[in-house]
């Protein structure tokens, strides 16, 4: 396993019990509260343990200090480059936590300020009830680092209206609070100064029932619209181009559109899809597409496969040069390999796409008894670990 870059004294993931209420907090300030094998191993644990308490009733999440969380912690996985599935452990809990996010029992409550930031949003858009401020910003950048869009998000953003789906997943372009309420990625706006009171009201109110919860955050939320230069008011635009068969066609289609009145907006999403990945834009607009027509638990066994066969540069290394130039060397050039989309073949496409055998795919619970079952260390990973094997059905 990858060694998370984490004080083994630090608290992590901060768990409390106040009455009926847990709560949860994302302590890695200083990092953004970006997730790593601890995190997601600390979550799980305690949102099993609630959701088998009956006195737990309400789970409220946030994140400590100027984010709720950032995402991946994309370090860790730049360090295991060198060791044959040094990440599957985090990958796998953290895609099996994602289904018990999204079924989840009790009521959640996420208090979303700052950045949240692909994995780290899966922590907030699939929750009943999710409260972004004036300083939330979102957006899942994966596919421009030779990444795709997981953690649920082929799932989330291929249910968007139109094919507003793909521009984000393809763009990483970024949303503030006002635009995830309009977008349906969250429920409620609440100016930030408001939510410290917030959460001391539903800690107080002591109940999980759905609509003294709502009561209680409408009390503050406010009601508001994306200003007029937001992207949500090109969806016409956006649906014309993206609802294209091919990556190459939605670029083909945006330059023709990018000469037209009031679309000055379009030069610098063509100069953002033109640095990113080939290989990162064609699996997540396949993946996306593919989410379309596919369940939760499909999207998440899809996506688990998609993360391994491209940290095990099945195709291209992709990911790795993008973390390289991001967040490492941090000179933002990156050499992608291959250079050009229309060297990302179909069939290149198919070997990243192509099923594991039974055993060894995520395992998602498939009826309310078992639903916690399928965990990582009861999967065949712990005693494979660091030795390739033939993992194609």
């Amino acid at each position: 396993m990858a060694q998370d870059l984490v004080n083994p004294e630090e608290q992590v993931v901060i768990g409390e019990e106040v009455n009926h209420v847990r709560l949860i907090t994302l302590n890695r300030p200083r990092q953004l509260n970006v997730i790593s094998s601890k995190v997601v191993s600390l979550l799980a644990e305690y949102l099993e343990k609630w959701e088998k308490d009956d006195n737990a009733e309400l789970v409220i999440i946030k994140g400590a200090g100027r984010a709720f969380s950032a995402g991946g912690d994309l370090k860790m996985f730049y360090d295991g480059r060198e060791s044959y599935d040094s990440c599957i452990e985090v990958v796998y809990r953290m895609y099996w936590l994602c289904y018990h996010n999204h079924t989840y029992k009790k009521t959640q409550v996420a208090l979303v300020h700052g950045f949240s930031m692909g994995g780290g949003a899966s922590l907030m858009v699939p929750m009943k009830f999710s409260v972004v401020t004036e300083k939330t910003v979102f957006a899942t950048p994966e596919a421009s680092i030779g990444f795709h869009t997981d953690c649920s998000f082929s799932y989330i953003l291929s249910h968007l209206p139109g094919h507003l789906g793909e521009y984000i997943g393809l763009t990483g372009a970024r949303l503030n609070g006002m635009e995830l309420v309009a977008a349906g990625l969250a429920t409620h706006f609440v100016p930030s100064e408001k939510l410290p009171e917030l959460e001391k009201r539903l800690i107080d109110l002591n109940s999980g029932d759905k609509h003294a919860v709502k009561s209680v955050i409408e009390e503050f939320s406010v009601y508001v619209e994306p200003d007029e230069e937001s992207i949500l008011h090109k969806q016409a635009v956006i649906d014309k181009c993206f609802s294209k068969d091919y990556v190459e066609e939605i670029i083909e289609a945006l330059e023709a559109e990018a000469s037209n009145d009031g679309n000055e907006w379009i030069a610098p999403v063509l100069k953002g899809l033109k640095r990113s990945s080939p290989t990162g834009l064609k699996i997540t607009f396949r993946s996306i597409r593919e989410g379309r027509k596919q369940t939760l638990a499909e999207c998440l066994k899809k996506e688990f496969r998609l993360t391994m066969s491209i940290l095990r540069t099945t195709i291209s290394a992709d990911v790795y040069e993008g973390i390289r130039a991001l967040t490492i060397d941090k000179d933002n050039n990156p050499k992608w390999e291959p250079a050009k989309l229309d060297e990302v073949g179909d069939d290149k496409l198919g070997l990243v796409f192509q099923p594991f055998k039974d055993e060894l795919e995520l395992q998602i619970p498939t009826n309310e008894e078992s639903r916690w079952e399928g965990k990582y260390e009861n999967s065949p990973y712990p005693l494979l670990q660091g030795k390739p094997t033939q993992i194609i059905s």
